[in-house]
């Protein structure tokens, strides 16, 4: 009689320069949105982690913040959660772009993955805007960029080779535990969540700088009981830096935050499976992504 396999998990980082698409391969992986997705470069500011769990195997994927040359302290400090988890996981997967020639981004990222002895996948993501010819070429160029444990083009978007690249991660999670329980495919707080659906709707609007000038928090909640049902009413506060910064987040007769307050209550009602009230309110506060006290009360 033949024994089940060895339960294995892990934890995997997904490393790369900004808008490179680990965030919608995050979501992919997991089954559902864990970690919010923009046009806009640096979207994610914090190691946001989502879980895969099947019957044999646990996956932990931290989505980290894309690496970038900072130009604020709030860049240098989203640069430093991305580089703190490259040592201490099993698996780094560092992604490039099939349609994006390799730049400066890219080579500064693996300049610093060459310094860890971490297994790294080079994963050569958004091959459904490439040719099968680019791609070849694409991946040729990237094997320059230093040593691989193998290479796995994949389109994050559409989900072609996304099952090439967890079969070569699971063959490398070594026996362990279930970090997390069955079913759960994030650690992030309702809190968490809430703020960072606000600020995708906000970053779907926003123009020029405004978006790496906003910053979304949630400093009261309360569950409340009504005659429809439970409620969970959150107070939002948007942050911005400017006056002229206000104006933009509120639009004309208070009509932009109106709506991203009412898009983000309905995404969020679905992920929690629950009614939602989000009061929000908007801020100025100068600068605050050059202010250690502000990223600090803001857990950046």
């Amino acid at each position: 009689m033949s024994s089940a396999p060895e339960f294995r998990s892990g934890f995997v980082t997904l490393v790369g320069r900004p808008n490179v698409g680990k965030s919608t391969l995050l979501n992919h992986m997991v089954g559902r949105k864990v970690s919010i997705v923009s046009s806009k470069p640096q979207t994610t500011r914090t190691q946001v982690r989502g879980v895969r769990t099947t019957d044999d195997t646990q996956i932990v994927f931290l989505d980290t913040p894309g690496i970038h040359k900072p130009r604020t302290l709030l860049g240098e400090r989203t640069n430093d959660r991305a580089l703190a988890t490259l040592g201490e996981v099993d698996v780094v997967c560092f992604f490039v772009e099939a349609s994006a020639p390799i730049g400066k981004g890219d080579r500064f990222v693996a300049d610093v993955l060459a310094r860890v002895e971490t297994p790294t996948i080079l994963v050569c993501n958004k091959v459904d805007l490439a040719s099968p010819g680019e791609i070849a070429k694409h991946l040729e160029a990237a094997a320059a960029l230093g040593e691989f444990d193998a290479f796995v083009p994949l389109s994050a978007r559409t989900g072609e080779g996304v099952e090439a690249l967890l079969a070569e991660l699971e063959q490398r999670l070594p026996p362990g535990p279930h970090y997390y329980p069955d079913g759960m495919v994030s650690d992030q707080p309702e809190t968490f969540i809430a703020a960072e659906l606000v600020r995708e709707q906000l970053l779907a609007v926003a123009r020029e700088e405004l978006p790496h000038s906003i910053a979304v928090t949630v400093d009261q909640v309360e569950a409340r009981e009504t005659a429809d049902g439970p409620l969970l009413a959150l107070r939002v506060v948007i942050r911005v830096e400017r006056d002229s910064q206000k104006g933009i987040v509120i639009g004309k007769g208070g009509a932009v935050l109106k709506q991203v307050g009412t898009d983000a209550r309905r995404e969020l009602e679905a992920l929690l499976g629950t009614r939602v009230h989000l009061e929000t309110h908007v801020k100025v506060d100068p600068n605050w992504q050059r202010r250690a006290q502000s990223l600090d009360r803001l857990g950046l």
